[in-house]
């Protein structure tokens, strides 16, 4: 009988948390070392989910899924679609989703698209829900859960209910708001692009309220191929052109090794908020940009619309919406990553103001046979891992932290628990 039980319920090597890029990467390169993960995830589900007018920011060579051989890029799928992935040419959000898909099939030996609810350590290492309540045992964990959990609302929008206040990641098509009075938060490309849909969508009214003095857009990106002198003094990478890009881009291993108050601060200030290049002229459909403005309050009003409250640069004011859109981004605290078990999340060591999970050099967290990938990493990290691109950097290491762990821990010891006496000691540290 027990022999059976085992059988049904086998204890996996790795067990991947996610189906977007990072987690289709990990799995790539776990599956090309012979680990045979297991994926639990809808494969690229929040880039499907996104309205269809969107394009992506990054160029199309800084925009690939990782495996081993570089066998499966976008370049890749592009050439057997029949479409070009040009340097300056930005590509619908939709054809990256269907790209994902492709690497998926290509490149992941086993997707099952049921969610993963809780992650709990146990003897053998780690005990998992799946949404339907099956047991899941696996040795180790890459927890690769996207950005969605770590979303980010102001606070005075937070008590609103969905009907009249919503984060822009809620959003697929936009037609529903079309005759009605939107307001957009935010100065980013989320909020931006947002904006101009809204306004294409045919919303009667569209604006945007910003803590920013100034909207930034970044510029048409050189040419890849222009002279020696040009590209020494910016040259390319896959987070934008400039040395200060190339070190967060080439050395997400430096940056780890920065002093804590120093990671924190580039974490908040690398990279900010700016509208792509190619939406500038979409945007000019949205006229009433309020900058240097910040919500202190909001209410429904007895006549079904949101009152906000306002403090800008001529002091207090009131305006009226019927719905407001968060596009204010992501903030990767623990205590927002709800899928593991409180126990475990409240043994992981954090560190900065927002309580992110501290990471070793090949991605482990402070519990053995946990790894993290994709947005939580990137306060340990840097600006990379806020992105498509940072998963090259992650994929391989991690799967490499993963083996080690294995071995260390005999593929069948305790994995999973901390020494006695002290906090887990990551592999690689």
């Amino acid at each position: 009988m027990a022999n059976a039980m085992a059988k049904a319920n086998p204890v996996h090597d790795l067990v991947v948390v996610g189906a977007g890029p990072y987690g289709l990467s990990v799995a790539a390169h776990a599956a090309a070392h012979g680990l045979d993960p297991v994926t639990f995830g809808r494969p690229m589900e929040s880039w499907h989910a996104m309205p269809s007018g969107m394009y992506l920011k990054s160029e199309p060579w800084a925009s690939h899924l990782s495996d081993p051989a570089g066998a499966y890029g976008l370049d890749a799928y592009a050439a057997g679609q029949g479409v070009r992935a040009e340097h300056g040419v930005p590509l619908p959000v939709s054809f990256f989703a269907g790209y994902g898909d492709w690497f998926a099939r290509q490149a992941v030996p086993a997707v099952d698209e049921r969610l993963i609810t809780s992650v709990a350590p146990a003897p053998e290492g780690f005990l998992l829900t799946a949404e339907d309540g099956a047991p899941l045992r696996a040795r180790t964990v890459a927890l690769a859960v996207g950005v969605l959990p770590f979303l980010e609302v102001p606070g005075p929008l937070r008590h609103l209910p969905r009907r009249y206040a919503t984060h822009s990641s809620h959003h697929g098509e936009l037609g529903g708001f079309a005759g009605r009075d939107v307001t957009v938060v935010g100065a980013g490309q989320a909020a931006l692009e947002t904006a101009a849909l809204l306004a294409e969508a045919g919303a009667a009214a569209v604006r945007i309220v910003a803590r920013a003095d100034r909207l930034n857009w970044n510029t048409l990106p050189p040419a890849l191929d222009r002279g020696p002198w040009p590209t020494l003094r910016a040259p390319h990478t896959g987070l934008g052109c400039g040395w200060r890009n190339k070190l967060y881009a080439d050395t997400p291993g430096v940056f780890r090794r920065l002093p804590s108050a120093t990671r924190a601060r580039l974490f908040d200030s690398a990279l900010g908020p700016a509208g792509a290049w190619w939406l500038r002229e979409r945007f000019g459909a949205v006229t009433d940009v309020r900058l240097g403005h910040r919500i202190t309050a909001a209410e429904v009003t007895g006549d079904d619309r949101v009152r906000l409250d306002v403090e800008g640069p001529g002091g207090a004011g009131v305006l009226e919406t019927d719905h407001v859109v968060a596009a204010t981004g992501f903030v990767p605290s623990l205590d927002r990553a709800g899928v593991l078990d409180p126990a475990l999340r409240s043994a992981l060591r954090t560190s900065g103001p927002i309580g992110a999970p501290v990471t070793g050099a090949l991605f482990e967290s402070s519990w053995p046979g946990l790894f993290l990938a994709g947005l939580l990493t990137a306060p340990s990290y840097g600006p990379a891992m806020r992105f498509v691109f940072g998963a090259g950097y992650t994929a391989g290491r991690l799967v490499r932290g993963v083996r080690l762990r294995l071995r260390a821990g005999g593929r069948g010891g305790a994995v999973g628990r901390p020494r006695s006496g002290g906090r887990p000691a990551p592999v690689g540290a």
